[in-house]
């Protein structure tokens, strides 16, 4: 296995959504700054949800040689608000592209 593939596969997929969201103007390309805004609240949202998790017993951090190695905080390691921010850039692509199909411009 190897470190940072775990890493590397999140950044490719972000990538693939990003030049679908360039693409179609779904989310970043309609209207960057909201866009900016609701990945960093929701992502902080998330984090301070983990380190509830963390803190209570429930999120632990398992071994995978997938991962860096490194850690934020204990079992909380970079991958994950790494993975938490394209969650959420993917979640505002989603619902970009149903909001578009619903209203019925679909561009080409």
């Amino acid at each position: 296995m190897i470190p940072g593939l775990y890493l590397a596969a999140i950044l490719l997929s972000a990538a693939g959504v990003a030049a679908l969201d360039a693409r179609f103007r779904l989310a970043a390309w309609h209207a960057p700054a909201r866009t900016a805004l609701a990945v960093v609240l929701g992502t902080v949202f998330f984090l301070i949800w983990d380190a509830a998790g963390i803190a209570a017993g429930v999120f632990v951090k398992g071994s995978s040689p997938l991962l860096i190695g490194i850690d934020l905080a204990p079992h909380l390691p970079l991958e994950e608000p790494v993975f938490l921010a394209f969650l959420c850039y993917l979640s505002l692509v989603i619902y970009g592209a149903f909001l578009r199909r619903k209203n019925g411009s679909a561009d080409t």
